[in-house]
């Protein structure tokens, strides 16, 4: 009979001991991961800083874009454009007329 009791103790000596390797095992697994998803958090944040000021210089760029000198100076240099000469300015009614109108209000202008 003692040998049946130590067989026994055998057996559950192992089994507890494989339970606490596996257990061990399944911890630093997890805590490996923690790690692992601790960095990817950090990179995260950080490429989310980095967007928020591209966000922040890309607003004030838009912002600048917006301002009727910025509108001048990109006019002038990038396009090529110039002041239209006086001859060129044609003064708008309030009113809306059809285009056969405008034809028809320019073909009598020059022989007023």
């Amino acid at each position: 009979m003692t040998l049946r009791r130590a067989r026994i103790f055998m057996f559950n000596w192992t089994l507890a001991v494989v339970a606490t390797v596996c257990a061990f095992v399944v911890h630093l697994a997890m805590r490996g991961r923690t790690v692992s998803l601790g960095y990817e958090l950090g990179k995260a944040r950080n490429e989310q800083m980095r967007l928020r000021e591209v966000k922040r210089v890309l607003e004030l760029e838009s912002a600048s874009y917006k301002t009727p000198e910025r509108v001048e100076i990109v006019s002038r240099t990038l396009l090529g454009m110039e002041p239209p000469a006086p001859d060129r300015i044609v003064t708008v009614s309030g009113k809306f007329t059809s285009p056969d109108e405008n034809e028809a209000r320019a073909q009598a202008k020059p022989g007023q």
